[in-house]
């Protein structure tokens, strides 16, 4: 999904331009890669969120795709590009990327500077459910609590909403999400970047929001992404009303029967701990998805390749500073932004 070209031309009206490349063998491509860049004065920094795309098992092809990604950065005066493959298995690639500042056994051809990233964009690790099987043996596949609450939340009287392109409230949805994201620590980006997302990929079929209602009031909803065949569960939102019957859990179930509606075959829940238990920020979602699917995917993490270890090492000391700052500033602009409004 985050390889598309549609997520390319929605992160380039926020301070990113997208580049795609694609490596061929015999005229048949055989590797992709989208790298955004942000320009950061006279340098940049590059991304590439989910890829590249390849056969890690080919072991001459991607050495080929890091190099050539090594000499992008270099021309571009890269304070670095990072990348995030989808590797679920360390075991299968040879590049065995440094985990701190020695870097001596990596082996790729050209450099030293290749090595696992401290600073981790998108979430590590995900939960995956198999959607292949029928709809009876999937919600026979869950938890008994989970199948019970979500039986709780029909007899309770919690309904399911899927608007269309033409009718979704992309100002309740936002403020619901403000207001998650406040109660649960997170920070949020202003309303229109939301929107944009939201709306651009509703409107090409790849986005699809529920919204559960207690007697006509929303209480919670979510937003499923989808890509080829598979579902992405990006964006999470519920208020304090009506919690007690169970909302999310059958906002999870009708979001997986359209996802198999729509030909998918894996429902990923996007975020999962590192470490199963409760000092991990994140074991409280795991435990929620885990009622669903048990099927924990962990992943090979961000990796990062530096042209000059002493710009990145300085770039790398600012950057939790400033960010720090603006997630200060974000939660104040969200507090302000529910503060002169009301979710109806």
């Amino acid at each position: 999904m985050l390889q598309c070209w549609a997520w390319g031309e929605f992160k380039a009206k926020y301070g990113w331009s997208a580049r795609r490349v694609v490596w061929k063998k015999n005229d048949q491509p055989v590797a992709a890669a989208q790298i955004l860049k942000r320009s950061v004065g006279p340098f940049s920094i590059l991304y590439v969120p989910r890829g590249p795309l390849l056969d890690w098992n080919d072991h001459d092809l991607a050495q080929n795709v890091l190099r050539d990604l090594e000499n992008v950065a270099k021309r571009e005066r890269a304070v670095f590009i990072k990348i995030d493959p989808e590797i679920d298995d360390p075991s299968l690639t040879p590049l065995r990327f440094a985990t701190g500042a020695s870097v001596s056994n990596l082996q790729v051809p050209s450099t030293n500077y290749w090595f696992l990233s401290q600073s981790q964009v998108q979430f590590k690790n995900t939960v995956w459910l198999d959607l292949t099987p029928s709809e009876d043996e999937i919600i026979a596949s869950f938890k008994q609590k989970t199948r019970y609450n979500i039986r709780l939340a029909e007899r309770k009287g919690v309904t399911v909403e899927m608007p269309s392109a033409d009718e979704v409230p992309f100002e309740l949805l936002y403020k619901m999400y403000a207001e998650t994201s406040l109660r649960d620590g997170f920070v949020i980006r202003h309303e229109n970047y939301y929107r944009e997302a939201w709306e651009n990929f509703i409107r090409l079929g790849q986005a699809q929001p529920f919204i559960a209602r207690v007697g006509g009031d929303p209480v919670a909803a979510i937003i499923v992404f989808r890509f080829a065949d598979r579902a992405l569960y990006m964006y999470g939102m519920s208020r304090n009303l009506q919690r007690e019957k169970m909302p999310n859990h059958l906002l999870q179930w009708r979001a997986m029967q359209w996802a198999k509606s729509q030909g998918c075959a894996i429902y990923d829940f996007w975020g999962a701990p590192d470490v199963l238990d409760e000092t991990d920020r994140l074991y409280g979602v795991w435990k929620f998805k885990e009622g669903f699917s048990d099927h924990l995917v962990r992943l090979l993490g961000a990796i990062d390749y530096a042209p000059s270890p002493m710009l990145y090492n300085l770039y790398t000391f600012v950057l939790p500073r400033v960010l720090n700052v603006m997630r200060r500033r974000g939660i104040r602009q969200t507090s302000e932004v529910l503060e002169t409004s009301e979710v109806s």
